[in-house]
């Protein structure tokens, strides 16, 4: 009965029946019946309401008779790391063998995969080592879980590491195994050696599936080699395998961001000749790639066909149709498009609203971004940085320098999310050096550096064009770049300091001796020693 409740997704039925078991059935409740209840609540996502079940039944005098037993627990370590209360779960993980219970593999991998979701990797590690001092072994799930949490990391090596304790323990690495190790090396930009993977993988009879296959065409998308994620699409296909909505809008996206307008039609035409139908996904990725080739018209004719055929847009769809008009300079078919949103019953979140607000001022209709901007307090969406930035933009464009510096000072008061990036300093600094204000752009930087964000090569721009137009008589800059680099060097700043130099050396700015040596000392204290020097040669022969 508890299942057919379980299968229904009923939890409260299943709750309801286990108090009345005794009463109305005459049947004694078990610790099978509760292990059987806990499970359908937490099958349900009822985390909390399970956990609450758990203590009720063992701290009440009513169920002395229930016994929890290793399935209990792990129930509960389940609830308890999905709720991410990883301390509890240990709690109770300790506390078994206290209930004269042992763990078991499911535990083990429970915990360490909860230990993993919240970044305490290395507990999880140390976890299967204990795991096999206590005579339990592991199974390729325990290892799975690590191997993908490692990889995840950038870890690679360590990874590595315990695939070869997989062999040693006598566990044949699977499906899951691969896909992990290829997602890491995606992730490291080491697609060559993925490719590799993938036939060692084959020579070891295990057979690569879809999840395999994506991962390592999102891997050459996201490193921008689409063709090369097409070459493996055509593999896939030779192979008996067809190309789902997840690779196709992977391609389609990356084709256009790489300027492949056509290749990117083209790999449209023939998913649809294949049967294979676009979902919202594939439709979105489109839209967004032919917006983003200046082609909103067109665009919108492919959000019309979606919706007749029954596909419902999404946020980033209807953005991504609002950012092309903007873009564009159509601000009004651009304000329809939002409303078009609304009518759909679209839910607006902050980077819908940011992509108007940024819209609206970059085109020039600042009240209407102001409107905007009073709406999203007033319904207490989250501001981002590229809608402050936006509405800076905006008042600077608009002479209203005061109202930008005001809207600057709330961001530094902010957490630390909504910090001022560099896009957001260099509107400023640009628009004081523009109104020649020098004094105050110079404050602005010093905030700039104090708060931990780098100059980058627009920020370098800016000041020298106002050294070489504003000053008299003219400067190159070169003493205020220079000077720039040692105060980014004394504050350990390397990657800042780094930029700085090489726009100097781009601009035939040699940097003075002095502080060549500063730089190079604080350089040469990483361990990577050669690689900072040769990097650094390179640059000077360049």
């Amino acid at each position: 009965m508890f299942k057919a409740y379980g299968k229904a997704h009923l939890p409260e039925k299943a709750l309801d029946l286990f108090h009345r078991m005794p009463v109305e059935f005459h049947c004694k409740q078990t610790v099978k019946s509760f292990n059987s209840v806990l499970n359908v609540v937490i099958q349900e996502g009822h985390f909390n309401r399970a956990l609450e079940f758990y203590s009720h039944v063992i701290d009440s005098k009513n169920f002395n008779h229930v016994h929890p037993n290793g399935l209990t627990f792990n129930l509960v370590i389940k609830a308890l790391c999905r709720l991410e209360l990883v301390d509890q779960a240990v709690e109770v993980f300790r506390g078994i063998s206290v209930r004269n219970c042992v763990p078991d593999t499911y535990t083990y991998s429970t915990l360490m995969h909860g230990l993993c979701n919240v970044g305490r990797i290395d507990e999880a590690v140390s976890l299967l080592d204990e795991m096999q001092i206590e005579g339990t072994f592991p199974n390729p799930v325990a290892f799975n879980v690590l191997i993908s949490a490692l990889c995840k990391n950038g870890d690679l090596a360590r990874a590595s590491k315990l695939v070869d304790n997989m062999f040693l323990k006598g566990c044949v690495p699977n499906e899951v195994t691969y896909n992990s190790l290829v997602h890491g090396l995606c992730l490291k930009g080491k697609l060559e050696k993925a490719v590799s993977l993938l036939n060692r993988m084959v020579s070891n009879k295990c057979v690569p599936n879809d999840v395999t296959f994506g991962t390592l065409i999102d891997g050459f998308v996201k490193h921008g080699r689409a063709l090369d994620g097409v070459r493996v699409l055509v593999s896939l296909e030779e192979k008996g395998h067809r190309g789902n909505e997840f690779i196709y809008s992977s391609l389609i996206s990356g084709l256009f961001k790489e300027g492949k307008c056509e290749r990117g039609m083209q790999l449209w035409k023939e998913m649809v000749e294949k049967g294979c139908e676009p979902n919202t996904i594939v439709y979105s990725a489109l839209i967004d790639g032919l917006c983003r080739e200046g082609k909103p018209d067109e665009a919108k004719e492919f959000l019309l066909e979606m919706k007749n055929k029954g596909h419902i847009p999404n946020s980033f769809t209807y953005s991504s149709l609002m950012w092309g008009y903007f873009e564009t300079g159509d601000s009004h078919k651009a304000i329809l498009v939002w409303k078009e949103m609304t009518d759909d019953n679209c839910n607006h979140h902050e980077v819908c609203y940011s992509i108007l607000i940024n819209g609206l001022c970059k085109n020039g209709r600042l009240k209407e971004a102001l409107m905007v901007w009073k709406q999203m307090l007033s319904r207490g969406i989250k501001l981002d940085v590229v809608a402050y930035s936006s509405m800076i933009h905006g008042f600077c464009n608009a002479q209203l320098l005061e109202q930008g510096v005001k809207l600057f000072h709330q961001m530094l008061c902010h957490v630390p999310k909504l910090q001022p990036d560099v896009v957001t300093y260099n509107i400023l600094l640009n628009a004081f050096c523009t109104t020649n204000s020098v004094s105050r752009a110079i404050d602005v930087l010093n905030t700039m550096l104090d708060q931990g964000c780098d100059p980058d090569f627009i920020t370098c721009e800016i000041f020298l064009k106002t050294l070489r137009d504003n000053m008299d008589p003219p400067q190159d800059g070169r003493e205020f770049l220079d000077e720039l680099v040692v105060r980014l060097v004394k504050r350990q700043r390397t990657v800042g300091a780094s930029n700085i130099i090489e726009v100097m050396l781009k601009k035939f700015l040699l940097p003075k001796p002095s502080t060549w040596a500063l730089a190079v000392q604080q350089l040469c204290k990483p361990t990577k020693v050669r690689k900072t020097i040769s990097e650094c040669w390179s640059r000077l022969h360049c």
